[in-house]
């Protein structure tokens, strides 16, 4: 449609979703925020798809909530409510995603970044936890965000709203890197994610977001369960076939 925001398109077993409203930097409007939901659910539902790239059109990445919109509105109001079932969609898809930054995050936009689990950028991307200078928290980010930065780096560019490089977002854990051939990056590791089965990349992104048992022998028994389970199942047990008989396991993409 000529007039989306959010565009969907599945090739090769990768679903790309891109944000496509470069007039207001890919604001986050209450149309943007419904379409972006409805292709993670659309891209979480389908079996054919193994991987997302969540990337943009335009020179901005997202510049966080639509202040327009925002401008006026009650507490019960405000389109920030509705974020937090993006990030959470994100967050516990089942499917990795990726997110392809060609140009500046901010805000809700960083939050989103932060959701992904993996993040690459150009050199010439800049960030900012810009809440802070209009006044406001930010609040809802910080569910996704603050288990990515070390926390000194947190404090600072919470509280200051400072921008900061696509260099530094890599040293505090925001990116996984920074270059100047985006699309090869993304490329190496959407390859890399649809490697893996696509139960144990379910599993294994819900095991990462588990709290950790205080001391390992706490949670020996639970995660043995989960191990012996994913050895005796249909998936690990053609992935431990495929590397016997040295081929590709038959959930790999063929190239």
């Amino acid at each position: 449609m000529a007039d989306e925001l959010v565009h969907y398109d599945v090739v090769g077993g990768t679903a790309t979703i891109t944000l496509d409203s470069p007039h207001n930097r890919n604001a986050l409007s209450s149309q943007l925020r419904r379409e972006l939901s409805d292709s993670l659910a659309k891209a979480a539902a389908d079996d054919a798809v193994r991987v997302i790239v969540l990337t943009h059109t335009g020179p901005v990445f997202c510049a966080g909530m639509d202040l327009k919109e925002a401008r006026g509105a009650g507490a019960g109001d405000q389109g920030v409510n509705e974020f937090p079932k993006i990030l959470e969609q994100l967050w516990t898809s089942p499917k990795p995603v990726v997110a392809r930054l060609a140009g500046p995050a901010r805000a809700g936009g960083i939050g989103m970044v932060a959701a992904c689990d993996i993040a690459v950028a150009v050199p010439e991307a800049t960030f900012a936890f810009s809440e802070v200078r209009i006044g406001v928290v930010p609040a809802v980010i910080s569910l996704t965000v603050l288990p990515r930065l070390n926390p000194r780096a947190a404090h600072e560019l919470f509280l200051t709203g400072d921008t900061f490089d696509a260099r530094r977002a890599v040293e505090i854990g925001l990116l996984n890197s920074a270059t100047s051939d985006l699309d090869a990056e993304v490329a190496r590791f959407v390859k890399a994610l649809a490697a893996g089965g696509p139960t144990a990349l379910a599993e294994t992104k819900a095991l990462l977001s588990r709290p950790r048992p205080a001391t390992p022998s706490e949670g020996f028994e639970e995660m043995l369960g989960l191990s012996a389970k994913f050895f005796a199942s249909e998936e690990g047990q053609e992935g431990i076939l495929a590397f016997a008989q040295k081929r590709k396991p038959s959930w790999v993409p063929q190239d």
